[in-house]
């Protein structure tokens, strides 16, 4: 069966779709990739792909500005090209935006998955994994699933093995990568850039560091990324510094704050002045296309970096990750798809809770904080450790939540602590999340056997009491459906939409149990479902509560 993804979002989530790509070709199917063509390179390096569909969004966008019907015209061509090369007997749309689905419903597909819309124009997602990815983003921290295994999910694909390691690669999200020669030019490259006062015989190899980010306020200092530079090359490792055009003042800034770093290290040694000595890096900003970016990754032992398409990029690579995940970015939903790699988040407490992660379109009321919480000092002795081989759970890292990447016992991506925070409330309602909505999602029942979340009273407290209301709410939904269903009377309507709202209202009101309110929402909401779907959802929402409950009920 000919089946064609549509990813049209960033680098990162076009690399993400690699594992739902791959499992797709495992079943037998030809697969194809319509993505943006700015970002069509980074098709090139992915398996699994028998062909690659650029849209010109610009284009596009610039002939709409212009001319709609010219707009319609240029669409219009775009999809017959893909159906008279193709031929897609399934499109699966991973892009949940409006013009996603539309493009994915152009198509006339025999089967659409994923993000769609009905024939009225409504959005009609086709699984609950669909609509779970979206609402995720509402509550920043109710994201237990990586996004790789999202994508699979939504793509109809089971759960993923544990992975396999092949030529260093992982399985589960391996990336073609560059060629042997690509590889070779990079390594050549970074050898003939190499510092003076380090020739590449004294090296002990190349660290990566990209210091941009997608939003200024999720990128770790300059400062900090300097002090780590300056370390690593102090213990004879090669800095390489990677990024875009726009990123170039960056490294300038890092270069300037090493170089500084050294004068003013040199003047204590000697007790007087010494002059600026050059920054012992490789400056690569700029300077790479995806490919050439992609060979020097390659020819990297780690890679230091914040949450950026090119740590998926890396992880793809089987290039090791150390990521700092800051603000919005957390590591459970977009940390980095490969076992063993580490990720950081800021351990910055408040009179109100932890402050981290923070949610979309909120100002921060702590100056961001949580940037300057995480030490140089202790990202520099984990680096270290990860490039020796050490046991990373050995480092403390100041001011860091520390985690590591690993495929659970569900066969999805999961996180194990190695800095003593597996015991604090957010990962315990992470775990008890995974437990409890991987089922609803898949449509099974849930587990009949869990133990207990271990939460804090005061937490504890709060979700049993919501918890406990919302039962009550269900329950008296239900009855008043059979009244309904008996007697379609005006009151009782007025009655039982009422009802609705309040386990609506009620779950909303409970920050840690909001995304269940949008997920009631979405499942009742549903074109078509009567009252005898109503109820059933009713009921099986009741179920999913009865084992939080469980779980959540303080030890007598």
């Amino acid at each position: 069966m000919n089946v064609l993804v549509l990813n049209l979002t960033r680098l990162g989530d076009l690399l993400q779709s690699q594992a739902t790509v791959s499992g797709l070709a495992a079943k037998g199917h030809c697969v194809a990739l319509v993505c943006l063509d700015n970002f069509a390179p980074a098709a090139a390096l992915m398996r699994d792909v028998s062909a690659v569909f650029p849209l010109r969004g610009a284009r596009l966008l610039a002939r709409l500005d212009a001319d709609w019907r010219s707009a319609l015209a240029e669409h219009r061509r775009f999809v017959d090209e893909v159906r008279a090369t193709f031929a897609p007997d399934a499109v699966i749309n991973l892009t949940p935006s409006e013009p996603a689905r539309l493009l994915a419903r152009t198509f006339q597909a025999q089967q659409t998955l994923g993000f769609v819309l009905d024939e009225l124009g409504f959005n009609a997602d086709t699984s609950l994994w669909a609509a779970f990815l979206q609402l995720a983003s509402t509550s920043r921290g109710a994201s237990p699933f990586n996004i790789v295994d999202m994508f699979r999910r939504i793509g109809g694909l089971d759960a993923l093995d544990r992975p396999n390691v092949s030529d260093g690669l992982s399985a589960a999200f391996g990336l073609r990568g560059p060629t042997a020669d690509e590889k070779r030019d990079a390594r050549q490259r970074l050898a003939e850039m190499l510092p003076a006062a380090l020739p590449v015989e004294l090296s002990r190899g190349f660290v990566a560091l990209q210091l941009g980010a997608s939003e200024d306020r999720r990128r770790w200092p300059v400062g900090s990324f300097a002090q780590v530079a300056r370390g690593l090359a102090r213990a004879g490792y090669v800095p390489v510094l990677l990024g875009t055009e726009s990123e170039k003042p960056l490294a300038a800034r890092l270069i300037a704050a090493i170089d500084e770093m050294e004068t003013k290290g040199a003047a204590e040694e000697t007790g007087g002045t010494a002059a600026s000595g050059k920054a012992q890096v490789v400056d690569l900003t700029g300077a790479t296309n995806l490919r050439e970016l992609a060979a020097t990754l390659c020819a990297c032992g780690l890679l230091i970096t914040n949450d950026t398409g090119t740590m998926h990029l890396a992880a793809g690579l089987g290039v090791p990750c150390l990521a700092i995940f800051l603000c919005t970015a957390q590591p459970w939903d977009t940390g980095p798809y490969l076992p063993g790699c580490i990720s950081l988040e800021p351990d910055f407490p408040t009179a109100t809770g932890p402050c981290h992660p923070c949610a979309f379109g909120t100002a921060c009321g702590h100056d961001l904080a949580c940037r300057r919480a995480i030490e140089p000092a202790g990202v520099l002795a984990l680096a270290e450790t990860m490039l020796a081989g050490g046991a990373s759970e050995l480092v403390q890292v100041p001011g860091a939540r520390v985690w590591r990447s690993v495929i659970g016992a569900d066969g999805l991506l999961d996180l194990e602590s190695l800095s003593g925070h597996e015991d604090c409330d957010r990962t315990r309602l992470i775990r008890l999340q995974r437990a409890l909505y991987r089922p609803y999602l898949d449509g099974e029942e849930p587990p009949e056997l869990l133990p207990p979340a271990g939460l804090s009273p005061e937490t504890a407290q709060a979700m049993a009491r919501c918890v406990g209301e919302v039962l009550s709410l269900l329950h008296l939904l239900q009855r008043q459906g059979e009244l309904l269903s008996r007697d379609p009377l005006p009151t009782m309507k007025t009655k039982f939409l009422a009802t609705w709202q309040r386990v609506k209202s009620t779950l909303q009101a409970q920050e840690r149990l909001a995304l269940l309110s949008w997920l009631w929402t979405f499942e009742a909401e549903r074109p078509g479902l009567d009252l005898t779907g109503i109820l059933a959802l009713a009921q099986r929402f009741a179920r999913l509560l009865e084992r939080m409950q469980q779980c959540v009920v303080l030890a007598p």
